[in-house]
């Protein structure tokens, strides 16, 4: 494999930075990354650094930064919403033990940010702000775009290999769906969330408040097709709430439409059946500063690649927050694509495919099993009164007896099996294991 071939990378989220960077640290010398907006401004949320993140982004030399910020989660506790009685405890200090690094979380401009500098201390990565790419013209020997920068004319670009991580607005998708005859649209979730950050200084007064954002905990707090996520940030000093709601205010507005100003009188009646503590906590955002996201998803597609072109994070595979493994499955795949175009053997288009199919073996069915897990848990977590509500909950006392360490619990976030799963994979050993045995397949 030739390391100066020409390499295009759509997207400066976090599946496109890292990218761009495992690319770079496996020696590529020639990696532009096309961003539509001016800058990348750090905006966000919190975040939660599963230690599946946190080993890659160690490995590609990005981690130490966001580690000193972070805050290492101890424990959970999962809650019911009306009367903050809990339902069951998690222990989450045997993670670190078992996986080598501990479940952290952090803000999300402290990911993006370390990603970015270390991006930038690479001389093979050059970024191209407030540049949007408007058509993918072919797919091989070379793929080429056309390329439209804001206050320019649109041009065309040629590359060796095209990895698009623009999202689950993807156009790279839209293109390769429609050149491959497929339909796969944007699936409606009829879910939103309300992402709010709190202060220190604003919880400090109130001393159950001020508990929530001491403690090394996440908390969960449950009710029928709600729930409020939350946990400290950014060594105490955010609190970090997220909620997930059905969607009212999205329902009838274009497709387009991702966010919106959110009413903090209707964020407080959807929460209303909930503690009076919760009722405090969510009062304390600023009026004019709530904002609501729509939640939405995409059926699986048939593939992820096309000629020399591969699909990147939720280009390929948007999820539901509910595991906490957006951001991380994104960063999986950057490790693998730095893996396999590494050992592809040679610069021909041929090789190339075959590779990127390589990449799409090695994530695809694992990335859609997480979408899926996903899924079921908000269902779990959501339900109402009845037969089933009862049996989670009876599970829920089960591991409650059984101490909440590494056991079952309907919360699949937090059940020590599926942790083993998203956890103790190491997706880069995988492919630099299973690379020449799959490639010799195609």
């Amino acid at each position: 494999m030739d390391k100066d071939l020409k390499i295009v990378v759509i997207g400066a989220g976090m599946g496109g930075l890292a990218t761009a960077l495992a690319l770079a640290k496996k020696g590529f010398t020639s990696i532009d990354l096309y961003e539509t907006a001016s800058n990348l401004g750090f905006v966000g949320a919190g975040i939660q650094l599963a230690p599946n993140m946190a080993r890659i982004l160690d490995n590609l030399g990005a981690w130490k930064r966001i580690e000193e910020e972070a805050v290492e989660l101890k424990e959970t506790s999962i809650r019911q919403g009306a009367g903050d009685v809990e339902l069951a405890h998690v222990d989450l200090n045997y993670i670190k033990e078992t996986y080598g690094y501990a479940h952290m979380v952090g803000h999300r401009s402290s990911l993006a940010g370390s990603l970015y500098e270390s991006c930038q201390a690479e001389k093979a990565i050059t970024f191209h702000f407030s540049h949007s790419i408007e058509e993918v013209k072919s797919w091989t020997p070379k793929p080429t775009l056309v390329i439209k920068p804001r206050n320019g004319e649109p041009f065309t670009r040629e590359c060796d290999v095209l990895l698009s991580a623009d999202g689950v607005k993807s156009k790279t998708r839209e293109a390769m769906l429609e050149e491959l005859k497929v339909d796969a649209k944007i699936v409606d979730t009829d879910q939103a969330a309300y992402r709010i950050m709190l202060k220190r200084e604003e919880m400090e007064n109130d001393p159950e408040l001020l508990a929530l954002i001491d403690n090394d905990r996440v908390t969960r707090w449950i009710g029928e097709k709600r729930h409020i996520i939350a946990y400290p940030v950014s060594n105490k000093t955010i609190y970090n709430i997220s909620t997930t709601q059905p969607d009212t205010n999205f329902a009838a507005a274009p497709s387009a439409t991702y966010t919106t100003k959110g009413s903090k009188k209707e964020m407080l009646e959807i929460f209303g059946d909930f503690c009076p503590m919760i009722g405090r906590m969510l009062d304390l955002v600023p009026d004019g500063e709530v904002c609501e996201w729509k939640l939405r998803v995409h059926a699986p597609l048939p593939t992820w690649v096309h000629g020399s072109v591969a699909l990147v994070g939720d280009a390929c595979h948007p999820t539901l927050p509910h595991l906490a493994q957006g951001a991380a499955q994104a960063i999986e795949d950057a490790a693998v694509l730095g893996e396999v175009l590494s050992l592809c053997p040679s610069s021909s288009a041929s090789d190339i495919n075959k590779s990127l199919q390589v990449y799409e073996i090695i994530r695809k069915e694992r990335a859609e099993t997480l979408v899926e897990l996903a899924a079921a848990s908000g269902r779990d977590l959501h339900l109402g009164a009845g037969a089933a509500k009862e049996e989670r909950d009876r599970k829920f006392a089960e591991a409650q007896k059984l101490g909440g360490k590494g056991v079952p619990v309907p919360d699949k976030w937090a059940d020590a099996d599926v942790q083993r799963m998203i956890y103790g994979h190491d997706c880069a050993k995988v492919a630099g294991e299973e690379f020449g045995k799959l490639f010799a397949k195609l």
